[in-house]
């Protein structure tokens, strides 16, 4: 039986939302194709398609939502200039997009981010403010710099622009989809704090309520499949670490959640192991340089953790953004 498509004018961005960031974008973010790879068909079973935001400007999503918040402040906004926090995806996006908007940026990012993403955020005009992840806050670090500077803060996902920023790879998605006359069985996109996700199912599910939707994320950051499970936001072990830097968010937000949980949303994990592995796979087979936070949802496809034989699946590359260390490790191994 056919599903009607889900209300989501009463959650905090609907589908409408999305489309208005699209027109935002256009011209600036790349619209990046839809793949499929016949290697990566035969060994599953079934069809793949991959969303490849790895090309993206910035090398991820983010520059959709930075771009979408950032050229809808105010000229006296701009002028205060934006601060952010980030472990790198987000910090290079804002820097980005304030720089093609002549707006300062400030980014507050842990010391242990990878380098290129420290040396991209400053090469594309940001001001790194380096902190410690396990005895500082980054919030407040944020919130001093707003208080001393007037500087707007750019939330890294718990935003209704960032999200429908980020939403616009759903809608490209689906758009594509319907070109070719396709109707996936389910889509599985990464997770951290649940901006892409969440921007992305609002899009995905209105053009195909019937799919089924999965959030994939590293096995000791699974607060988003749990909050999903409990029907209640959870929070990650602070002793917990991974390789996939670009999915720490210690727990979903509340905006992205309450549109995770209302779209019927499910939680898929995998290990930094599996993470490993598929790095070097998309390389090799797919020639898609992923970072490792950025092929979690490839990774649950290639690894079983959802049936995808007989079926159409799409899964998103989200970033690109990897140490040349850690991609000759991922490769090694």
């Amino acid at each position: 039986m056919s599903m009607k498509a889900p209300d989501t004018n009463t959650l905090p961005i609907n589908y409408d939302d999305v489309v208005g960031a699209a027109a935002q974008i256009n011209g600036v973010a790349h619209r990046t194709p839809l793949l499929e790879n016949k290697l990566l068909n035969e060994r599953v079973g079934g069809r793949v398609f991959i969303k490849p935001e790895c090309l993206q400007l910035t090398g991820s999503f983010k520059f959709r939502g930075a771009y979408n918040r950032i050229s809808r402040l105010s000229a006296e906004e701009r002028k205060r200039g934006v601060v952010a926090f980030s472990s790198g995806n987000h910090a290079q996006g804002v820097a980005k997009a304030s720089a093609l908007l002549g707006v300062k940026s400030t980014i507050v990012m842990p010391e242990d981010a990878p380098t290129i993403k420290i040396n991209n955020t400053r090469m594309y005009g940001g001001d790194v403010r380096l902190y410690d992840r396990f005895k500082e806050s980054r919030e407040e670090i944020a919130r001093e710099i707003a208080e001393a500077t007037g500087a707007i803060v750019v939330p890294s996902f718990d935003d209704v622009h960032i999200m429908a920023g980020q939403g616009t790879a759903g809608l490209e998605i689906a758009e594509d989809l319907e070109k070719l006359g396709i109707v996936p069985d389910q889509v599985l996109i990464n997770c951290g704090g649940g901006g892409l996700s969440s921007g992305s199912f609002t899009a995905l599910k209105k053009h195909f309520p019937d799919m089924d939707g999965y959030v994939v994320e590293p096995s000791d950051f699974d607060d988003a499949k749990r909050s999903l499970e409990t029907g209640e936001l959870q929070v990650i072990d602070p002793e917990a670490r991974s390789i996939c830097d670009a999915l720490l968010s210690q727990s979903p937000g509340h905006l992205t959640f309450a549109v995770l949980q209302a779209l019927n949303i499910k939680g898929l994990t995998v290990s930094d192991a599996e993470v490993r592995e598929t790095v070097s796979y998309s390389a090799n087979t797919l020639k898609l340089i992923g970072e490792p936070g950025g092929v979690v949802s490839l990774a649950a496809i290639l690894k079983g953790k959802v049936d995808v034989r007989d079926k159409v699946s799409v899964c998103v590359i989200s970033g690109g953004n990897i140490d040349p260390a850690m991609l000759q490790e991922c490769m090694q191994d």
